[in-house]
């Protein structure tokens, strides 16, 4: 099984604006949340491990992920959900967030390390749950002890600069994911605030000298996606979109899908990573690219299912 943690909230975006009113429609999401989702339509075993609330929100999260196969690992909780506020500028996603004492931060390592199942043979971790707190370095200690343990990990940080008041004490926690992780997944826009004085060739170089990581990926929207693995570096375009709505969970989608491919083909282990060979790499990121594209057609997060993709 994939086994999934990180943020499940949700969305209120952006409808309708005039000189009077913003209208908004509520949807669920969170980047774990959705990359659980991605994968579950693509008929892999994964399970999500952060709490879920127990409020009608909460319900209205845990019904959809449970139809669509994914297994909820991890007790309910009786905090409340978490808001994300989507506001939308030409079909671009700009995101506020409430998410103070709510149920997805309900964590510490004896609840993850009670319910990682012990067929659990990757462990995926994103976004708002290494931002800060007791929770955030919960996630980061069992991300560690699973990559010790031959769990392959897999870490896509979709950093969220409005919610990162200690840029130091951030970067400390991604390097140290970055130093023990098996496939990392980053956009053009993460790279950037890491890496802020460098550009994008340079920051792909520094990025690729911090992390011990078996297979790099990093997404440049409608410009595509870099593959980097051991001496490997593939360009892959953006898969044309038929018709953009907006780009939601877009990058989730191609997480989602990656770790997906690499399971249905049975190469998701520690020692398979390390001998990814070109094909393999090109078919991945075309496959991931074509998910993604397939979502941005689609109000919200919309993973594709896998019959959609063949």
């Amino acid at each position: 099984m994939i086994v999934v943690g990180g943020d499940n909230l949700i969305d209120l975006i952006e409808s309708a604006r005039d000189d009077g009113t913003v209208s908004f429609v509520g949807a669920r999401g969170g980047s774990g949340y959705n990359t659980a989702r991605a994968v579950a339509r693509q008929n892999q075993a994964v399970g999500f491990i952060t709490p879920i609330a127990m409020d009608n929100l909460g319900h209205f999260l845990a019904d959809k992920m449970i139809s669509d196969g994914v297994n909820l690992l991890s007790p309910r909780s009786p905090k409340p959900s978490s808001l994300a506020v989507v506001t939308l500028t030409a079909g671009q996603a700009n995101y506020q967030f409430y998410r103070d004492d709510t149920a997805e931060r309900q964590v510490d390592l004896p609840l993850l390390q009670a319910n990682f199942p012990a067929h659990g043979y990757a462990f995926h971790l994103t976004s708002l749950a290494i931002i800060s707190g007791a929770d955030a370095d919960a996630w980061v200690e069992f991300f560690v002890q699973k990559h010790t343990e031959g769990i392959v990990t897999t870490l896509d940080p979709n950093v969220r600069p409005i919610l990162i008041s200690d840029r130091e004490v951030y970067l400390e926690r991604l390097w140290r994911l970055m130093a023990n992780v098996d496939i990392l997944k980053l956009s053009d826009e993460d790279l950037e605030w890491i890496f802020l004085d460098l550009d994008f060739d340079a920051a792909c170089t520094a990025l690729l000298a911090k992390t011990k990581a078996k297979l790099t990926i990093v997404t440049k929207g409608a410009d595509g996606a870099i593959g980097y693995c051991n001496s490997l570096k593939i360009t892959m375009p953006a898969y044309p979109v038929s018709n953009l709505i907006d780009t939601v969970g877009a990058g989730d989608t191609f997480m989602g899908t990656v770790l997906s491919y690499l399971s249905s083909e049975g190469i998701l282990s520690q020692d398979a990573l390390a001998g990814l060979n070109h094909a393999t790499l090109s078919q991945l990121l075309a496959q991931s690219a074509k998910a993604a594209s397939i979502n941005c057609s689609r109000e919200g997060c919309n993973p594709p299912t896998v019959d959609e993709l063949a």
